[in-house]
């Protein structure tokens, strides 16, 4: 089994950068993706790293502001945002893909990030 814990969401102010973490516990995974969710929109895919690579993936809307890295700590992944637009209010979601097949098996609580403008 696999839990994930997210912290650092927050209220900011547009053009304000924040940090959210992730941390896994339990076995080890493939990839750990960051996902995010509006009031009235579906889920939408922010991006993704890649454990053992480094590789990421970012969705054009974040892509240049955003940055997924992985810690010192065991299985903790960041993602790193700056030059935050109110169109970036969601609650963000961490998961994590354990084998190689594209679905991701586990999620986190989610933490809300709050925009204004």
């Amino acid at each position: 089994q696999v839990q994930l814990v997210e912290s650092g969401g927050g209220l900011v102010q547009a053009g304000a950068s924040l940090r959210l973490s992730c941390t896994s516990s339990g076995r080890n995974f493939y990839r750990m993706g960051w996902f995010r969710q509006a009031p009235g929109k579906e889920r939408e895919f922010v991006g993704s790293f890649i454990w053992s690579t480094g590789y990421t993936a970012y969705s054009d809307s974040v892509k240049g502001r955003f940055t997924i890295s992985r810690g010192n700590v065991k299985n903790t992944g960041f993602l790193q945002m700056n030059s935050l637009k109110p169109e970036d209010t969601a609650v963000y979601y961490c998961a994590v893909q354990i084998g190689t097949i594209e679905t991701y098996d586990y999620w986190g609580q989610g933490t809300q990030v709050t925009v204004s403008s």
